[in-house]
């Protein structure tokens, strides 16, 4: 049985630490893809607190650009995946001067594959309808994009939830709109 379950939050609105927490409550074997790949030195410290806060036990993947072809490798009904952060995964396919057309065809790629998913799997990306409209050209598309994308994943899903100051929201279980 598939379980796709997509957390959504502002900056530090503990959307990791739940699905961490729903991750190693699953107690299936975990792989934990992470779409941030290193830029800086304060990036890498991110990186080093996150790890610090998962259990030793589970693999860790880095990939950047192709979640939905990985997602593909790596179902298993014994087996939780989490990917975190769909943020990251856009800025990364911005980064290679992907069109918003292709952005958007790697997003319904990934909503495609969430659909033969076997398993469990825990999506987490920003929540960004929330916020001002950035001034910024750059910011704007980012923004259209991953809120144009976390719809589609939300369509998916089989729960969503939205975190707040900590506090999960469920928004959709199991075909409830």
């Amino acid at each position: 049985m598939k379980n796709v379950v997509f957390i959504v939050g502002g900056a530090r609105s503990g959307k990791s630490s739940y699905a961490v927490d729903l991750a190693r409550k699953s107690k299936q074997t975990v792989v934990f893809i992470a779409t941030c790949t290193y830029k800086d030195e304060e990036m890498d410290e991110r990186i080093k607190k996150h790890r610090r806060h998962r259990p030793s036990s589970w693999k860790v993947i880095t990939e950047g650009k192709g979640i939905a072809g990985l997602l593909k490798k790596m179902y298993s009904p014994s087996r939780t995946l989490v990917v975190d952060c769909l943020g990251l995964w856009v800025f990364n396919l911005l980064e290679d001067k992907l069109t918003d057309a292709q952005i958007e065809g790697e997003f319904k790629k990934l909503a495609a594959a969430l659909g033969k998913a076997k398993g469990t799997v825990i999506l987490v990306s920003n929540e960004v309808g929330c916020g001002l409209v950035p001034s910024y050209l750059i910011g704007r598309r980012f923004r259209d994009l991953l809120g144009r994308g976390n719809q589609i994943i939300a369509q998916s899903a089989d729960e969503v939830f939205m975190m707040q100051i900590g506090f999960p929201t469920l928004l959709k279980s199991r075909g409830k709109k």
